[in-house]
């Protein structure tokens, strides 16, 4: 493991061009090394930075899993404390956690801008990652944790969080507003096609780069791999039920220390956030710099694999195990299409031409699908993946149009 490290950090500071200081060089020497490090800050620890009050929630599904929420009631700003104020319900993408919501800080950040308008947010997790790591009676070291794919995510983890947070919240509401980016957009259309009871839980779902058919992705890592990996085998098979980048506590630490802005190797945060957006980014290079520190925040390969057999059969389906234990899961021998056409909560799609990973064609297929959906075509060539949340403009150009959609409809109620 020490090995291990030691190449990951030398690679990476070479890329950022920063010197290797001896006094760390030792640390990956010594045998039993004594980092005298910053304890890393989470979700709550960042938001309350910021003067804004916050809460933590630990939230059991239905299966076993215990994952941590944050809560944001009210705004100090507004002293709103006892007013209505409407739900709001974060979902992460892949790779992600309930810190990709403030990455942009108080000013930009859509979390912060939507309590600042009066709304209680909710920052959601997923089983797998830095705050979804327990179970009432699995250990993360045993495979059998995890065995979940987005599915699970969305009809156990989200489920779970919608309805712990109208019961938390107090004010007798019966449905909330939902914002979800990438694959929380996919768990989102898996929980309300497979458990349509939640559609009347949702007044308006806002997804950032809808992902649900991926035939047509461009992103070349998953459609390299696909061929191979989108098919039940051996190679899928040593793969499966297994955490994809494994969890740290010392490489984390050590990358969160390595980002603090008076830190000597400050630079390999440039050489990440880089790795993240490109040269060309449109991103606040502030908020990929707390990237770095935060992210990736853990997964399963299986929610990979998954995404991978979509993207090789064409179709939003559920997962496939093989011949024999699809008959034992779905009856049937090919894993069943999730019916996306009975999804009744009003949809927003949020979409652009230049996302690798998530082509236009496929988007248009899922909304001729949807009863209930507005479209929203980003037309500008440098749109990445990741600006919905870290774009330098997005409060003007994401966060405050969804916020003036959400207030019209709360109008009418």
């Amino acid at each position: 493991m020490k090995t291990c490290l030691l190449f990951v950090l030398v690679i990476a500071v070479a890329a950022a061009a920063v010197p290797l200081p001896s006094e760390l060089l030792k640390y990956f020497i010594d045998s039993e090394p004594k980092l005298s490090l910053k304890p890393k800050l989470n979700t709550a620890d960042r938001i309350a930075a910021h003067g804004y009050v916050v809460e933590s929630h630990d939230i059991v599904t239905e299966d076993g899993y215990i994952i941590t929420a944050f809560r944001m009631p009210n705004s100090h700003k507004l002293q709103n404390q006892n007013a209505y104020r409407p739900i709001v319900l974060l979902l992460h993408g892949l790779f992600c956690s309930s810190d990709f919501w403030i990455l942009n800080g108080p000013n930009d950040a859509l979390s912060f801008n939507l309590v600042d308008a009066g709304y209680e947010v909710w920052l959601l997790n997923s089983r797998g990652n830095t705050y979804g790591r327990k179970h009432i009676s699995r250990s993360p070291e045993h495979p059998y944790f995890w065995r979940f794919s987005w599915h699970e995510i969305g009809y156990y983890d989200v489920a779970a969080q919608i309805d712990y947070a109208l019961a938390t919240n107090g004010q007798g509401q019966r449905a909330v507003h939902f914002v979800a980016h990438s694959q929380g957009t996919s768990a989102f259309f898996v929980l309300t096609s497979t458990r349509p009871e939640y559609n009347a839980k949702i007044k308006l779902a806002h997804t950032m780069a809808p992902i649900a058919y991926v035939s047509n992705m461009s992103d070349k890592m998953l459609t390299r791999m696909a061929p191979v990996l989108g098919h039940r085998n051996i190679v899928t098979a040593l793969f499966s039920d297994q955490e994809f980048l494994p969890h740290n506590d010392l490489f984390t630490k050590l990358g969160y220390n390595a980002c603090q802005p008076n830190s000597k190797l400050h630079g390999l945060c440039s050489a990440v956030a880089y790795m993240f957006e490109g040269s060309e980014s449109n991103a606040n290079r502030t908020a990929l710099t707390i990237m770095a520190e935060t992210h990736p925040a853990g997964l399963s390969t299986n929610q990979m694999l998954h995404t991978m057999q979509e993207q090789q059969s064409g179709c939003f389906c559920h997962y496939d195990y093989g011949k024999t234990k699809n008959l034992k899961e779905y009856g049937r021998e090919t894993p069943p299409d999730y019916p996306v056409e009975q999804i009744t909560a009003n949809i927003h799609l949020w979409y652009c031409d230049t996302d690798p990973a998530v082509a236009v064609e496929d988007v248009e297929l899922l909304a001729a699908k949807l009863p209930n959906k507005v479209m929203h075509h980003i037309t500008d060539p440098t749109w990445s993946h990741s600006d919905y949340i870290t774009h330098i403009d997005v409060k003007r150009l994401i966060n405050e149009p969804i916020i003036v959609i959400m207030n019209k409809f709360e109008e009418k109620l």
